[in-house]
Protein backbone atom coordinates (compact mmCIF):
# COMPACT_ATOMS: atom_id res chain seq x y z
CA UNK A 1 0.00 0.00 0.00
CA UNK A 2 1.35 3.43 -0.93
CA UNK A 3 1.14 6.64 1.00
CA UNK A 4 -1.16 8.17 -1.60
CA UNK A 5 -3.73 5.48 -0.90
CA UNK A 6 -4.17 6.64 2.68
CA UNK A 7 -7.02 8.97 1.74
CA UNK A 8 -8.80 6.05 0.12
CA UNK A 9 -8.84 4.00 3.32
CA UNK A 10 -12.23 4.35 4.97
CA UNK A 11 -11.54 2.15 8.00
CA UNK A 12 -8.01 1.45 9.15
CA UNK A 13 -9.36 -1.30 11.42
CA UNK A 14 -10.12 -3.39 8.31
CA UNK A 15 -6.53 -3.28 7.08
CA UNK A 16 -4.21 -6.22 7.72
CA UNK A 17 -1.44 -5.46 10.21
CA UNK A 18 1.19 -5.69 7.49
CA UNK A 19 -0.54 -3.03 5.41
CA UNK A 20 -0.86 -0.71 8.40
CA UNK A 21 2.85 -0.99 9.15
CA UNK A 22 3.77 -0.52 5.49
CA UNK A 23 1.60 2.57 5.33
CA UNK A 24 3.21 3.98 8.45
CA UNK A 25 6.70 3.29 7.15
CA UNK A 26 5.89 5.02 3.90
CA UNK A 27 4.63 8.09 5.71
CA UNK A 28 7.86 8.34 7.71
CA UNK A 29 9.89 8.13 4.50
CA UNK A 30 7.80 10.94 3.01
CA UNK A 31 8.26 13.00 6.16
CA UNK A 32 12.03 12.51 5.94
CA UNK A 33 12.01 13.69 2.34
CA UNK A 34 9.98 16.76 3.28
CA UNK A 35 12.34 17.52 6.17
CA UNK A 36 15.25 17.35 3.72
CA UNK A 37 13.52 19.77 1.36
CA UNK A 38 12.76 22.14 4.25
CA UNK A 39 16.40 22.10 5.31
CA UNK A 40 17.48 22.85 1.75
CA UNK A 41 15.07 25.77 1.46
CA UNK A 42 16.13 27.15 4.83
CA UNK A 43 19.77 27.08 3.79
CA UNK A 44 18.99 28.84 0.51
CA UNK A 45 16.94 31.44 2.37
CA UNK A 46 19.77 31.91 4.86
CA UNK A 47 22.37 32.41 2.13
CA UNK A 48 20.16 34.90 0.29
CA UNK A 49 19.09 36.68 3.52
CA UNK A 50 15.45 36.09 2.66
CA UNK A 51 14.35 36.74 6.26
CA UNK A 52 15.19 40.42 5.75
CA UNK A 53 12.12 40.56 3.47
CA UNK A 54 10.00 40.27 6.61
CA UNK A 55 12.27 42.44 8.73
CA UNK A 56 14.01 39.63 10.62
CA UNK A 57 17.72 38.99 11.00
CA UNK A 58 17.86 35.22 10.72
CA UNK A 59 15.96 32.23 9.44
CA UNK A 60 15.83 30.88 12.98
CA UNK A 61 13.88 33.93 14.14
CA UNK A 62 11.68 33.75 11.02
CA UNK A 63 10.82 30.08 11.64
CA UNK A 64 9.90 30.91 15.24
CA UNK A 65 7.95 34.06 14.51
CA UNK A 66 6.23 33.20 11.22
CA UNK A 67 5.76 29.42 11.32
CA UNK A 68 5.37 29.25 15.13
CA UNK A 69 8.04 26.61 15.57
CA UNK A 70 9.64 26.15 18.96
CA UNK A 71 13.08 27.66 19.44
CA UNK A 72 14.57 24.18 19.72
CA UNK A 73 12.96 22.98 16.49
CA UNK A 74 14.00 26.10 14.58
CA UNK A 75 17.58 25.69 15.80
CA UNK A 76 17.60 22.03 14.76
CA UNK A 77 16.44 22.85 11.22
CA UNK A 78 19.00 25.65 10.77
CA UNK A 79 21.78 23.46 12.17
CA UNK A 80 20.89 20.66 9.74
CA UNK A 81 20.64 23.08 6.85
CA UNK A 82 24.17 24.35 7.48
CA UNK A 83 25.60 20.84 7.73
CA UNK A 84 24.18 19.10 4.66
CA UNK A 85 26.39 20.82 2.08
CA UNK A 86 29.43 19.35 3.84
CA UNK A 87 28.18 15.74 4.11
CA UNK A 88 26.91 14.82 0.63
CA UNK A 89 26.38 11.12 1.42
CA UNK A 90 24.22 11.85 4.44
CA UNK A 91 22.40 14.57 2.50
CA UNK A 92 21.56 12.14 -0.30
CA UNK A 93 20.22 9.56 2.16
CA UNK A 94 18.17 12.27 3.83
CA UNK A 95 16.75 13.43 0.52
CA UNK A 96 15.68 9.91 -0.44
CA UNK A 97 13.99 9.44 2.95
CA UNK A 98 16.15 6.77 4.51
CA UNK A 99 17.61 9.07 7.18
CA UNK A 100 15.58 11.05 9.71
CA UNK A 101 15.91 14.68 10.73
CA UNK A 102 16.82 13.52 14.24
CA UNK A 103 19.72 11.49 12.86
CA UNK A 104 20.95 14.45 10.85
CA UNK A 105 20.80 16.54 14.02
CA UNK A 106 23.00 14.04 15.86
CA UNK A 107 25.68 14.47 13.20
CA UNK A 108 25.18 18.23 13.03
CA UNK A 109 25.78 18.49 16.76
CA UNK A 110 29.29 17.05 16.36
CA UNK A 111 30.21 18.50 12.96
CA UNK A 112 29.55 22.19 13.31
CA UNK A 113 31.58 24.84 11.52
CA UNK A 114 34.28 24.99 14.21
CA UNK A 115 34.51 21.17 14.31
CA UNK A 116 34.98 20.98 10.54
CA UNK A 117 37.64 23.68 10.72
CA UNK A 118 39.56 21.69 13.35
CA UNK A 119 39.23 18.58 11.21
CA UNK A 120 40.74 20.41 8.26
CA UNK A 121 43.63 21.66 10.40
CA UNK A 122 44.33 18.10 11.53
CA UNK A 123 43.89 16.55 8.05
CA UNK A 124 40.95 14.46 9.26
CA UNK A 125 39.07 12.86 6.37
CA UNK A 126 35.54 14.25 6.84
CA UNK A 127 34.31 12.37 3.76
CA UNK A 128 35.22 9.05 5.38
CA UNK A 129 33.22 9.96 8.46
CA UNK A 130 30.34 11.10 6.26
CA UNK A 131 30.25 7.68 4.59
CA UNK A 132 30.51 5.87 7.92
CA UNK A 133 27.80 7.94 9.58
CA UNK A 134 25.48 7.43 6.63
CA UNK A 135 25.98 3.66 6.68
CA UNK A 136 25.18 3.51 10.39
CA UNK A 137 22.18 5.85 10.04
CA UNK A 138 20.46 3.80 7.33
CA UNK A 139 21.08 0.39 8.89
CA UNK A 140 21.33 0.71 12.67
CA UNK A 141 19.52 2.21 15.64
CA UNK A 142 19.51 5.88 16.55
CA UNK A 143 21.70 5.16 19.58
CA UNK A 144 24.25 3.41 17.36
CA UNK A 145 24.64 6.62 15.39
CA UNK A 146 25.12 8.57 18.63
CA UNK A 147 27.97 6.22 19.57
CA UNK A 148 29.50 6.42 16.09
CA UNK A 149 29.45 10.22 16.09
CA UNK A 150 31.42 10.31 19.32
CA UNK A 151 34.32 8.78 17.42
CA UNK A 152 34.59 11.94 15.33
CA UNK A 153 34.92 14.09 18.47
CA UNK A 154 37.49 11.67 19.87
CA UNK A 155 39.61 11.97 16.73
CA UNK A 156 39.60 15.76 16.95
CA UNK A 157 40.55 15.74 20.62
CA UNK A 158 41.88 12.33 21.72
CA UNK A 159 42.79 13.63 25.18
CA UNK A 160 39.25 14.82 25.81
CA UNK A 161 38.14 18.34 26.64
CA UNK A 162 39.58 20.34 29.47
CA UNK A 163 37.30 19.62 32.41
CA UNK A 164 34.89 22.47 33.09
CA UNK A 165 32.27 21.65 35.73
CA UNK A 166 30.06 24.57 34.70
CA UNK A 167 29.50 23.05 31.26
CA UNK A 168 27.30 20.39 32.85
CA UNK A 169 25.00 22.82 34.62
CA UNK A 170 21.40 22.84 33.43
CA UNK A 171 18.18 24.41 34.68
CA UNK A 172 14.83 24.02 32.94
CA UNK A 173 11.44 25.34 34.05
CA UNK A 174 8.01 24.71 32.54
CA UNK A 175 4.91 26.78 33.31
CA UNK A 176 1.57 24.96 33.23
CA UNK A 177 -1.92 26.19 32.42
CA UNK A 178 -2.75 26.91 36.07
CA UNK A 179 0.41 28.98 36.52
CA UNK A 180 2.30 26.37 38.51
CA UNK A 181 5.91 25.73 37.55
CA UNK A 182 7.88 22.50 37.46
CA UNK A 183 11.49 21.97 36.53
CA UNK A 184 14.73 20.15 37.02
CA UNK A 185 18.35 21.05 37.34
CA UNK A 186 21.77 19.44 37.11
CA UNK A 187 24.70 20.95 39.00
CA UNK A 188 28.34 20.06 39.43
CA UNK A 189 29.61 19.23 42.92
CA UNK A 190 30.63 22.79 43.78
CA UNK A 191 27.49 24.40 42.40
CA UNK A 192 25.35 21.82 44.15
CA UNK A 193 27.12 22.43 47.46
CA UNK A 194 26.47 26.16 47.21
CA UNK A 195 22.78 25.68 46.50
CA UNK A 196 22.33 23.10 49.25
CA UNK A 197 24.06 25.36 51.76
CA UNK A 198 21.86 28.33 50.89
CA UNK A 199 18.63 26.32 51.00
CA UNK A 200 19.58 24.58 54.23
CA UNK A 201 20.31 27.95 55.85
CA UNK A 202 16.82 29.18 55.04
CA UNK A 203 15.17 25.90 56.09
CA UNK A 204 16.92 25.89 59.47
CA UNK A 205 16.28 29.60 60.09
CA UNK A 206 12.55 29.34 59.37
CA UNK A 207 11.16 26.21 61.03
CA UNK A 208 7.99 27.16 62.89
CA UNK A 209 6.89 24.83 65.68
CA UNK A 210 4.56 22.11 64.48
CA UNK A 211 5.61 22.29 60.84
CA UNK A 212 4.95 18.69 59.79
CA UNK A 213 5.41 19.17 56.05
CA UNK A 214 7.82 17.02 54.11
CA UNK A 215 11.44 17.86 53.58
CA UNK A 216 10.69 18.49 49.89
CA UNK A 217 7.99 21.04 50.77
CA UNK A 218 10.29 22.87 53.19
CA UNK A 219 13.08 23.04 50.63
CA UNK A 220 10.69 24.39 48.00
CA UNK A 221 9.65 27.15 50.41
CA UNK A 222 13.33 27.93 51.01
CA UNK A 223 13.98 28.27 47.28
CA UNK A 224 11.12 30.77 46.91
CA UNK A 225 12.40 32.62 49.97
CA UNK A 226 15.83 32.94 48.37
CA UNK A 227 14.17 34.59 45.36
CA UNK A 228 12.17 36.89 47.67
CA UNK A 229 15.29 37.99 49.52
CA UNK A 230 17.23 38.67 46.33
CA UNK A 231 14.39 40.65 44.74
CA UNK A 232 13.88 42.69 47.89
CA UNK A 233 17.59 43.48 48.11
CA UNK A 234 17.28 45.49 44.91
CA UNK A 235 20.73 44.63 43.59
CA UNK A 236 19.77 42.36 40.69
CA UNK A 237 20.68 43.63 37.19
CA UNK A 238 18.38 46.43 36.01
CA UNK A 239 16.11 45.54 33.06
CA UNK A 240 15.55 48.58 30.84
CA UNK A 241 15.57 51.19 33.66
CA UNK A 242 13.33 49.10 35.93
CA UNK A 243 14.61 46.89 38.72
CA UNK A 244 13.42 43.27 38.52
CA UNK A 245 10.15 42.85 40.38
CA UNK A 246 7.10 40.63 40.40
CA UNK A 247 4.37 42.32 38.37
CA UNK A 248 0.68 41.69 39.04
CA UNK A 249 -2.11 43.47 37.15
CA UNK A 250 -5.50 43.65 38.88
CA UNK A 251 -8.52 45.93 38.76
CA UNK A 252 -8.78 48.37 41.67
CA UNK A 253 -12.19 47.06 42.74
CA UNK A 254 -10.84 43.51 42.89
CA UNK A 255 -7.80 44.62 44.86
CA UNK A 256 -9.89 46.33 47.55
CA UNK A 257 -12.62 43.67 47.53
CA UNK A 258 -12.97 40.83 49.98
CA UNK A 259 -13.81 37.83 47.79
CA UNK A 260 -11.39 35.24 46.45
CA UNK A 261 -11.84 36.57 42.93
CA UNK A 262 -10.53 33.60 40.92
CA UNK A 263 -8.88 34.50 37.63
CA UNK A 264 -9.03 38.27 38.13
CA UNK A 265 -5.33 39.12 38.18
CA UNK A 266 -2.35 38.36 35.95
CA UNK A 267 1.39 38.22 36.55
CA UNK A 268 4.08 39.69 34.35
CA UNK A 269 4.73 36.28 32.77
CA UNK A 270 1.05 35.92 31.87
CA UNK A 271 -0.11 33.59 34.64
CA UNK A 272 -3.70 34.19 35.75
CA UNK A 273 -4.12 34.25 39.54
CA UNK A 274 -6.87 35.10 42.02
CA UNK A 275 -7.52 38.47 43.59
CA UNK A 276 -6.74 36.97 46.98
CA UNK A 277 -3.28 35.96 45.85
CA UNK A 278 -2.72 39.36 44.27
CA UNK A 279 -3.64 41.05 47.55
CA UNK A 280 -1.14 38.83 49.28
CA UNK A 281 1.61 39.90 46.89
CA UNK A 282 0.58 43.55 47.26
CA UNK A 283 0.70 43.38 51.05
CA UNK A 284 4.46 44.04 51.06
CA UNK A 285 4.94 45.44 47.58
CA UNK A 286 4.81 48.62 45.58
CA UNK A 287 1.42 49.39 44.00
CA UNK A 288 1.40 51.38 40.76
CA UNK A 289 -1.87 52.80 39.49
CA UNK A 290 -2.58 52.50 35.75
CA UNK A 291 -6.02 53.80 34.73
CA UNK A 292 -7.69 51.43 32.26
CA UNK A 293 -10.25 52.39 29.65
CA UNK A 294 -13.56 50.55 29.16
CA UNK A 295 -12.00 48.38 26.43
CA UNK A 296 -9.20 47.23 28.73
CA UNK A 297 -6.59 49.54 27.24
CA UNK A 298 -4.35 51.48 29.68
CA UNK A 299 -5.05 55.21 29.39
CA UNK A 300 -2.49 58.00 29.13
CA UNK A 301 -0.39 58.49 32.24
CA UNK A 302 -1.12 62.19 32.01
CA UNK A 303 2.03 64.27 32.00
CA UNK A 304 4.10 64.79 28.88
CA UNK A 305 7.71 63.58 29.12
CA UNK A 306 10.41 63.71 26.53
CA UNK A 307 12.14 60.75 28.16
CA UNK A 308 9.91 57.76 28.86
CA UNK A 309 9.28 57.52 32.58
CA UNK A 310 9.15 54.22 34.51
CA UNK A 311 5.41 54.79 34.98
CA UNK A 312 4.80 55.12 31.23
CA UNK A 313 7.01 52.13 30.51
CA UNK A 314 4.98 50.02 32.95
CA UNK A 315 1.80 51.06 31.15
CA UNK A 316 3.25 50.17 27.72
CA UNK A 317 4.47 46.81 29.02
CA UNK A 318 1.06 46.12 30.57
CA UNK A 319 -0.54 46.64 27.16
CA UNK A 320 2.00 45.22 24.70
CA UNK A 321 3.77 42.51 26.78
CA UNK A 322 6.46 41.94 24.12
CA UNK A 323 7.88 43.41 20.92
CA UNK A 324 4.92 44.22 18.67
CA UNK A 325 6.79 43.81 15.35
CA UNK A 326 5.21 40.97 13.33
CA UNK A 327 6.89 37.62 13.92
CA UNK A 328 8.90 38.79 16.93
CA UNK A 329 8.36 37.58 20.48
CA UNK A 330 11.25 39.37 22.19
CA UNK A 331 10.30 39.84 25.87
CA UNK A 332 9.51 43.26 27.26
CA UNK A 333 12.78 43.52 29.18
CA UNK A 334 14.64 43.42 25.84
CA UNK A 335 12.40 46.09 24.36
CA UNK A 336 12.38 49.86 24.08
CA UNK A 337 9.42 52.22 24.07
CA UNK A 338 9.05 53.70 20.58
CA UNK A 339 7.26 56.97 19.75
CA UNK A 340 4.88 56.31 16.84
CA UNK A 341 5.15 60.02 16.02
CA UNK A 342 8.59 61.22 17.09
CA UNK A 343 8.60 63.78 19.90
CA UNK A 344 10.73 66.06 17.73
CA UNK A 345 7.83 66.18 15.26
CA UNK A 346 5.30 67.04 17.93
CA UNK A 347 4.49 63.51 19.04
CA UNK A 348 3.40 63.23 22.66
CA UNK A 349 5.22 61.04 25.17
CA UNK A 350 2.03 59.16 25.92
CA UNK A 351 0.68 55.63 25.91
CA UNK A 352 -1.35 56.20 22.74
CA UNK A 353 1.82 57.29 20.94
CA UNK A 354 3.99 54.44 22.25
CA UNK A 355 4.83 50.89 21.22
CA UNK A 356 7.14 48.23 22.60
CA UNK A 357 9.91 47.23 20.14
CA UNK A 358 13.09 45.25 20.58
CA UNK A 359 16.27 47.08 19.64
CA UNK A 360 16.55 45.53 16.19
CA UNK A 361 12.96 46.28 15.21
CA UNK A 362 13.11 49.73 16.75
CA UNK A 363 15.91 50.34 14.28
CA UNK A 364 13.86 48.81 11.44
CA UNK A 365 10.96 51.17 12.15
CA UNK A 366 13.32 54.15 12.08
CA UNK A 367 14.56 52.97 8.68
CA UNK A 368 11.35 52.65 6.72
CA UNK A 369 9.22 49.95 8.34
CA UNK A 370 6.00 51.04 10.00
CA UNK A 371 3.76 49.75 12.80
CA UNK A 372 0.14 50.65 13.47
CA UNK A 373 -2.38 49.68 16.15
CA UNK A 374 -5.94 49.27 14.89
CA UNK A 375 -9.02 50.26 16.92
CA UNK A 376 -9.39 46.66 18.04
CA UNK A 377 -5.97 46.74 19.69
CA UNK A 378 -4.14 44.56 17.11
CA UNK A 379 -0.71 45.65 15.91
CA UNK A 380 0.10 45.62 12.17
CA UNK A 381 3.59 45.79 10.64
CA UNK A 382 4.39 47.17 7.21
CA UNK A 383 7.54 46.98 5.10
CA UNK A 384 9.08 50.14 3.63
CA UNK A 385 7.07 49.48 0.42
CA UNK A 386 3.90 49.58 2.58
CA UNK A 387 3.07 45.89 2.12
CA UNK A 388 1.97 44.26 5.36
CA UNK A 389 4.07 41.55 6.99
CA UNK A 390 1.74 38.66 7.81
CA UNK A 391 2.64 35.73 10.03
CA UNK A 392 1.64 32.09 9.80
CA UNK A 393 1.99 29.44 7.06
CA UNK A 394 0.97 30.60 3.57
CA UNK A 395 -2.20 28.65 2.68
CA UNK A 396 -3.27 28.33 -0.95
Amino acid sequence: MTVLELDEVEDLHRLPAGDVLALLGGLVVERNRLDAQIAGLVRHAELTQAAEHDGLASMRSWLIGHLRLSAAEASRIVRAARLLAHVPHLAAAFAEGSVTAAQVDVVAGAMGESDRARAQEQDVDVDAFDRAFTAVAVSSSHQSLVVAVRAFADVLDPDGPEPDPTEGRRLTMSAHADGSVTGRFDLDAVGGEKLRTAIEAVVQADRPAGDLRTRAQQQADALVQLADVQLAAGDLPVLRTVKPHVVVTIAAEDLVGEGTGPGTAATGFGTVISAARARWLACDGEVSRIVMGPDGTPLDVGRAHRVVTPALRRAVVARDRECVFAGCDAPHHWAEVHHLVHWAHGGATSLANSALLCERHHTKVHHGARIWRDPGGRWHTFRPDDTEILTGPRIG
